[in-house]
Formats: structure tokens, C-alpha cells, sequence
């Protein structure tokens, strides 16, 4: 599987990264928003994570917007230390597919983006 990562967390990416690896999963990472979209539209990804806040002036929620209006229909969970209701819904609303908080587990990441992948797949 083919992950692109847009976390601007070095810690919280390594950790993804290595973890997904691993797994024998390819991650592409991005530090923020601008990048993240660049490369989600120039690249084929099955599943995205995205960090609700990112620098650059795109934060998560707004990229994925923007890629929802491009027809970028892969999967996108968030990986957000945003931990209210309100925060979720307001990922959800934009398009996200799931949504964890921060600080998490990574095999209940790992499972979340397995499954994710699934599910498009059997589309």
C-alpha cells in the first residue's frame, strides 16, 4: 500500500514511517499543507493521512476540501492532537474518512488504514 503522510510532527512521522514500513507499506511524507497537496495531486496514493494543523497556510482540513474538489476520492484519515467533537465532525465534514486523536496507538492506526484500504478496494 501506498501512503502519503502530511505531518509536520518529525517525531509523530518517524513513527508513522517506520511503523507503516514495517509493515510493508510505502510512505511518502510531507511537512505541510502546500507540499501535501502538490504531491496528492501528482502522485497515486491508497490512503492519506493528514494532521488537522499544519504550517504553511493550508491546514488539513482545508487541503482535503481542496482535493475533493479535484475528484480525489482516496480514503483520508486524520491524525489530529484536535480531540473535541466539534474538531472530529469538523474533519469529517470536510471529506476525512476517520479520524484519530493524538496521542494514539499505532496498531489501532495500522488497522484503521488497513481497513480503509479495504474498503476502497472493493469498490
Amino acid at each position: 500500500m501506498r501512503i502519503l503522510l502530511i505531518e509536520d510532527d518529525e517525531t509523530v512521522a518517524g513513527v508513522v514511517t517506520a511503523g507503516m514500513t514495517e509493515a510493508r507499506h510505502e510512505v511518502i511524507h510531507a511537512l505541510d499543507g502546500e507540499n501535501g497537496l502538490a504531491r496528492a495531486l501528482n502522485g497515486r496514493f491508497d490512503v492519506m493521512i493528514f494532521d488537522r494543523q499544519l504550517p504553511g497556510g493550508v491546514d488539513g482540513a482545508t487541503l482535503l476540501r481542496q482535493l475533493r474538489e479535484q475528484r480525489v476520492t482516496t480514503p483520508v484519515l486524520f491524525l489530529s492532537a484536535l480531540g473535541d467533537l466539534s474538531d472530529w465532525m469538523a474533519g469529517l465534514d470536510s471529506g476525512g474518512d476517520d479520524y484519530i486523536v493524538k496521542p494514539f496507538v499505532f496498531s489501532e492506526l495500522l488497522s484503521r488504514v488497513e481497513a480503509l484500504h479495504q474498503r476502497q478496494a472493493a469498490e
